[in-house]
């Protein structure tokens, strides 16, 4: 098989490459990972595959290891092997849950990501700025769809409270998972080698909108809990599969934690910042201050106090899980790292 014909292949699930790895070994992407190996597309065909030795040892970074939406170099064989991962253009993180500091790839090489709430009791406006947190340093565009709207009732006042506090650009789509018609909405996201990532708690409604997107049922589903709308995982792996429009849609279980990684620039609380910056003082602690205008934007309603409080939550955690990567990097090299620049709470340093 050319090269060529091997690139239009690929394209279809996602390279952008315009020439295939020097090293002549077969390329694919891995569309799901098990306990016995990994599952591999090539443009064509979906085989399985195994992990190179150095993949497997102990201690190693996970993040060095293949995970779903990579495209990797692949050695013939009986079992093919993963022998190299290619570089990754856009990566989506958070930190793994426990006490020790270990970043966690969602997927890699997404374009978008689209963040699943629904508007039952499922809602919540500070879990969607969390997420959005995380998206905004992995170079894909994040997607806000606010779900169940066919059983929600008047839905404008929970899209115009979520909009009220999302940048201008990031799109809100109110839809009904179920609906064929409307979940068309998503057709600009989800063009011939286009790949989307799939987030959001159990119970949201991911494998329902995947279902409907498929146009088949092909992912099961099941009932949410009665009192709290949520849902009992019934995506248990992440999974990269064709959508008959020609992109890819990866879905992921529900996540009960969702941690910063440490390495996010909170610019979706770039009004709050601004605020700061109108403080009489530059040290502000934005308390009992005079002319502390974050507490005047509080007293009038301008800033809600839920945002205010969602934010000092993330900055506060952000900075806790900077340090634990500082302690582990300064553990690895055996010595003492320089100094991270300090983030003050209103954000005006600029690294």
């Amino acid at each position: 098989m050319s090269d060529a014909v091997s690139i239009e292949r690929l394209r279809r699930i996602g390279w952008r490459g315009e020439a295939l790895p020097a090293s002549g070994l077969r390329v694919a992407r891995v569309v799901a990972q098990h306990r016995a190996g990994y599952e591999l597309h090539d443009g064509e065909h979906v085989f399985g595959a195994q992990p190179d030795g150095r993949f497997l040892k102990r201690g190693l970074d996970p993040a060095l290891r293949p995970v779903v939406g990579d495209f990797v170099e692949v050695e013939a064989g009986t079992p093919p092997h993963i022998r190299n991962v290619q570089p990754r253009r856009t990566v989506l993180s958070r930190a793994a849950a426990g006490e020790r500091y270990q970043q966690q790839i969602i997927a890699s090489n997404v374009d978008y990501v689209f963040v699943l709430t629904g508007l039952d009791e499922d809602f919540n406006p500070a879990r969607i700025e969390r997420y959005l947190s995380l998206i905004q340093g992995s170079g894909a565009q994040p997607v806000v769809l606010l779900s169940k709207a066919d059983s929600a009732g008047d839905t404008a006042p929970r899209v115009a409270a979520v909009r009220q506090r999302l940048p201008a650009g990031i799109p809100i789509h109110a839809l009904n998972g179920k609906d064929p018609a409307g979940v068309a909405v998503l057709a600009p996201y989800l063009g011939l080698g286009d790949t989307a990532v799939l987030v959001g708690s159990s119970g949201a409604g991911k494998s329902t909108l995947t279902n409907t997107l498929l146009g088949e049922a092909r992912m099961s589903t099941g009932a949410v809990r009665s009192g709290d709308d949520r849902g009992r995982h019934t995506t248990t792996r992440r999974a990269l599969l064709q959508l008959p429009g020609g992109g890819c849609l990866i879905d992921t279980p529900g996540m009960r934690e969702l941690k910063l990684t440490g390495g996010e620039d909170l610019d979706l609380f770039a009004d709050i910042a601004a605020l700061a910056e109108r403080c009489r003082f530059a040290d502000c602690g934005h308390g009992s201050e005079p002319g502390c205008a974050i507490q005047a934007a509080l007293d009038t309603g301008d800033l809600s106090a839920e945002r205010w409080r969602n934010y000092l939550k993330l900055h506060d955690e952000r900075e806790e899980q900077a340090a634990a990567l500082d302690a582990r990097l300064n553990r690895q090299r055996g010595g003492r790292l320089p100094e991270r620049p300090r983030r003050t709470r209103d954000s005006r340093d600029r690294e």
